[in-house]
C-alpha cells in the first residue's frame, strides 16, 4: 500500500521530483487523480467558476468549501487533499482564519488548507499553524483580489513588483507554509523565487522552473467549454467525447435500440407465463364491462 502523503512530504521534495498537482472537487475526479499519480489534490475556491458556474471565487463560501472537499475525501486518496480557504474566510481576524481552517479540517478531511496573499497574512498564516493545520501559500496571480488587480493579469513584471512578491514569498517561508502556489508571474521570476525559497513553489502560469505545476482537472481533460488561459495545456477533449456519446445515447432511446435484452431483468418462464394470463383475463373482464355500459 502507498503512505499517506504528507505536508512534511511535499517540503521534503525541494529541488527533487517535481510535484505533481491537481485541482478537483468531488470524488470521481479524486479517485481518477489519485490513480493517475498526484501528489497534492487542492479542492479550490475556483469550484465556483467551474462547477457551480459562477463568473469569480468571491461568492464561494465555508460551507461550500466542507461540502467539496469532504467529496473528494471519499475517495480516499494517497494524495494530499489541502482546501482552499475562500474569501474572508481569514481576512478579518487571526481568530476566525484558525476557526475557518479548522471547519475545513474537522468537517472536510483535508490534510492542509491554501490561502492567498504575502506579508500582510502572516499573523492568520502563524495562527492556523499553531492550531497544527499547515498551510499553503499563494502568490502573484490570486483571484480573490481580482476586483482590487483590476482583472486577472500577469503580476510582477516590473522589477519593483517583483521584488514585493519575493519579499512576500521570503516572508511566507519563513512563517512556516509548506509550499507557495505562483500564478501569473513572469517565467524569470519564479524561477528567481524557486532558488530563493526553502519549500517548494507550484507553479500555474509561472513558467517550468516551479519545484511542481498545477492545473484544473476540468482543463486538463477538456472538460471546460469557456476561454482557458494561456497556460492551460490540454490532454483531452472529454466534453466532445461526451456530448457524442450523449448523443447516441438518445438516438437509441428515440429508436428502441435501448434499453436491448441484455439490458432490462427477466421473469422465470412459468412466473410471466402466469403474469400474462392474468393481464389477458384482466383485459377480458374489461372489456366487458365497458360492452355492457
Amino acid at each position: 500500500m502507498t503512505a499517506k502523503i504528507t505536508a512534511p512530504g511535499i517540503v521534503a521534495r525541494k529541488g527533487g521530483d517535481k510535484i505533481r498537482m491537481v485541482t478537483a472537487y468531488d470524488a470521481p475526479s479524486a479517485r481518477i487523480a489519485d490513480r493517475a499519480g498526484a501528489d497534492i489534490i487542492l479542492v479550490g475556491d475556483s469550484v465556483g467558476n467551474v462547477v457551480l458556474g459562477r463568473g469569480d471565487t468571491l461568492s464561494v463560501t465555508v460551507d461550500d468549501m466542507v461540502h467539496h472537499t469532504a467529496a473528494v475525501m471519499t475517495a480516499a486518496p494517497t494524495a494530499l487533499v489541502v482546501g482552499d480557504m475562500p474569501w474572508l474566510s481569514y481576512h478579518t481576524s487571526v481568530e476566525e482564519a484558525v476557526h475557518n481552517a479548522g471547519r475545513i479540517v474537522r468537517l472536510g478531511g483535508a490534510g492542509a488548507v491554501k490561502l492567498e496573499g504575502g506579508r500582510k497574512r502572516i499573523p492568520m498564516i502563524r495562527g492556523i499553524l499553531d492550531a497544527e493545520i499547515p498551510v499553503m501559500g499563494h502568490l502573484g496571480l490570486t483571484p480573490q483580489s481580482v476586483n482590487a488587480m483590476g482583472g486577472y493579469k500577469v503580476q510582477g513584471r516590473t522589477a519593483a513588483l517583483a521584488h514585493e512578491l519575493i519579499s512576500d514569498a521570503v516572508a511566507l517561508a519563513d512563517a512556516g507554509v509548506f509550499s507557495i502556489v505562483l500564478e501569473g508571474v513572469p517565467d524569470v521570476l519564479a524561477e528567481h523565487i524557486t532558488r530563493e525559497v526553502l519549500v517548494p513553489t507550484i507553479g500555474i502560469g509561472a513558467g517550468p522552473a516551479c519545484d511542481g505545476q498545477v492545473l484544473v482537472f476540468h482543463d486538463v481533460l477538456g472538460l471546460h467549454d469557456g476561454h482557458l488561459a494561456k497556460f492551460v495545456r490540454q490532454y483531452a477533449h472529454l466534453a466532445d467525447t461526451a456530448t457524442a456519446a450523449l448523443q447516441a445515447f438518445f438516438a437509441d432511446i428515440q429508436s428502441g435500440a435501448f434499453p436491448s435484452e441484455d439490458e432490462s431483468y427477466h421473469m422465470p418462464a412459468e412466473s410471466a407465463q402466469i403474469l400474462k394470463d392474468f393481464t389477458a383475463s384482466a383485459d377480458h373482464l374489461m372489456a366487458d364491462e365497458m360492452m355492457e355500459r
